[in-house]
């Protein structure tokens, strides 16, 4: 059986069977769990059909939150893809499905925490768009979500997936190096690719501060999810590419700890600090919670 402890032990265990991760993860977890492959299969797959609602539902123009910070930035957005951008339609839908799920989330839509609420539009935002735009089977979705899912798995067991914890660089963070896991295997990619990809996406969300405005998961929550789907794919074509992490993603999950550990609880999602602790971040929580304490 499988132990999630290191990312290296589910490669080898892939490399081993000549499998990808995702085959190894779901005969793993069937065993785990006494249930069959099929059976876990089938629930995985309905996952993914409540992520592909919530980025149905999240594009609603009048979508809007209770507290008025989020909604219709996603609809925007796909508005926006439609005439190219900067970077072309392919991103900018995938920056849209992004905002969707995350506003969804804070207008109490149904989501996947995949591995939290507030980065809920990361894994979303890379997957869908690679399913929805033609670049892979539903099949081949399904399965990533297993690599995903373990990578999540591990980095709970070495470090934490909590804001509260280590702040957004392990809600992003592990949200981005699950997803780039997810996208280097739909395109191929090899296990230690997917090893590579999940330690660059890290690295570049090391730090990252918890700082929820008026202590909601919505500034700046859900444009970091938007943050994070670029992140994750510019990991993965890197690791696509043949580019090696000079630091091996374990060692990565490790340091991600050990930053987390050393942020002052100021920084970890009690809204004391950073863009929570601004003059306009302090005017939104008054606005919304009035002159009360917390």
């Amino acid at each position: 059986m499988l132990t999630y402890d290191t990312i290296d032990s589910l490669c080898r265990a892939a490399e081993e069977a000549g499998q990808p991760i995702s085959q190894v993860v779901l005969a793993d977890q069937a065993e785990q769990m006494e249930a069959s492959p099929q059976a876990l299969y089938a629930r995985m797959l309905d996952s993914l059909k409540v992520m592909q609602n919530a980025v149905q539902a999240g594009m609603a123009p009048d979508l809007r939150s209770a507290s008025g910070l989020s909604g219709g930035d996603a609809a925007k957005m796909q508005a926006y893809a439609a005439t190219g951008g900067l970077t072309g339609t392919f991103l900018n839908r995938a920056m849209a499905r992004a905002l969707a799920v995350s506003e969804y989330n804070a207008c109490m839509g149904k989501i996947v925490a995949a591995p939290t609420a507030g980065s809920c539009g990361i894994i979303p935002g890379t997957l869908l768009s690679v399913l929805d735009e033609g670049r892979c089977t539903e099949h081949q979705a399904v399965m990533a979500l297993f690599t995903a899912g373990a990578v999540g798995m591990v980095i709970a067991n070495r470090a934490f997936i909590a804001g509260a914890q280590g702040g957004c660089q392990a809600e992003c963070g592990s949200a981005a190096a699950m997803a780039a896991a997810a996208l280097v295997e739909v395109s191929g990619g090899t296990p230690r690719q997917c090893a590579d990809a999940c330690a660059m996406a890290l690295k570049n969300q090391l730090g990252l501060v918890c700082d929820p405005v008026a202590g909601l998961v919505e500034v700046p929550c859900v444009k970091r999810n938007v943050g994070g789907i670029a992140i994750a794919f510019t990991a993965a074509e890197m690791a696509l590419a043949g580019i090696r992490s000079r630091i091996p993603v374990d060692e990565c999950i490790d340091a991600m700890r050990e930053v987390g550990e050393a942020l002052p609880c100021s920084l970890r999602e009690t809204a004391q600090g950073g863009l929570a602790a601004t003059p306009t971040g302090q005017a939104v929580k008054k606005r919304i919670f009035g002159s009360r304490e917390g």
